[in-house]
């Protein structure tokens, strides 16, 4: 299921996962079914261009709480309490023949206008919550949560647009 840019999926009591892509869509998506390892398989399918390695990075405007900073939080709890929010990222998108494709929503949350080191390629926002071995594992993002970062995700890359079009 995939709404871009007309607001929070329909469904009740689904949690989900948000995806940005290169070109500022924000859209909404199922958090996969199956085992870890198909998991793992459909959300690399999801950021796409060839992924197959993810990595979880914490921007730290998506923790923060002042000005142009976004709240989330990294406190893991228990699935189905946790509210933490994690940014996959295609962890080798350098390392084959794919055009570096600057994800500016994930790289100003990076922060990659004070060091300069960008987030490149589509990118998913995933709930983190302990696993049933203590680990912790990608699920759906908590409703409230999911609501509210989706609505930030679709301003910032909004905001992104209009600057893009002056210039």
């Amino acid at each position: 299921m995939t709404h871009v840019g007309q607001g929070v999926t329909e469904e009740k009591n689904v949690e989900g996962i948000i995806k940005v892509s290169t070109n500022l869509e924000v859209s909404t998506h199922t958090f996969p079914e199956g085992t870890l390892e198909e998991q793992r398989r459909q959300l690399c399918a999801l950021i796409g261009n060839g992924c197959t390695m993810l990595e979880m990075v914490r921007p730290r405007r998506l923790y923060g709480n002042s000005v142009g900073e976004l709240g989330c939080t990294l406190e893991v709890l228990e699935k189905g309490k946790s509210k933490a929010v994690g940014m996959l990222v295609d962890e080798e998108f350098l390392c084959r023949d794919n055009k570096p494709e600057i994800n500016m929503v994930g790289s100003y949350l990076y922060e990659t206008d004070k060091h300069g080191s960008p987030i490149l390629g589509n990118v998913l926002f995933v709930g983190l919550a302990y696993g049933e071995d203590g680990g912790v594992d990608f699920t759906g993002i908590e409703e409230e949560i999911f609501k509210k970062l989706y609505e930030q995700l679709l301003t910032i890359s909004i905001n992104l647009k209009v600057f893009q079009n002056r210039s």
